[in-house]
């Protein structure tokens, strides 16, 4: 039935987007942080999604990869007398905007409500189908 296609392709979709939200969960949680176990301040996380085709010819999206943001210069904040200040008396804070993933939140959010919305409208149309059958 072409209607459980539709809510396969959403379901990989809201998949997505729900591990997108994830990421930028953490990357707004760690926004402040100064240390990470890789030693200096937090880098932001990138998520990167695909279209790819499964067994059965859909489109679906999957995770390509996830890493780290090395292009984004960290902010540089002089304060000398702070205990991580390198020789010059800089402080290297993670290069995570909020606003930014804020931002990038609020469109996962959506997106992940807009492939619910088919998913719901995909169950509504079968259940009338079937009434029709009745």
């Amino acid at each position: 039935m072409d209607l459980m296609k539709a809510v396969a392709v959403s379901a990989s979709g809201m998949k997505a987007q729900s591990m997108r939200m994830q990421i930028i969960s953490e990357n707004i949680a760690n926004a402040d942080s100064l240390q990470s176990s890789d030693g200096g301040p937090y880098r932001r996380k990138q998520i990167f999604l695909k279209a790819v085709k499964n067994q059965q010819g859909l489109q679906q999206v999957n995770i390509s990869k996830i890493s780290k943001d090395y292009t984004t210069p960290l902010k540089q904040n002089y304060d000398p007398s702070h205990p991580l200040a390198d020789k010059s008396g800089y402080v290297s804070y993670p290069n995570v905007n909020t606003f930014v993933e804020t931002t990038d939140m609020r469109d996962a959010t959506r997106n992940y409500e807009a492939n619910m919305s088919v998913i719901e409208s995909a169950k509504e149309m079968m259940a009338r189908s079937l009434d029709l059958l009745r």
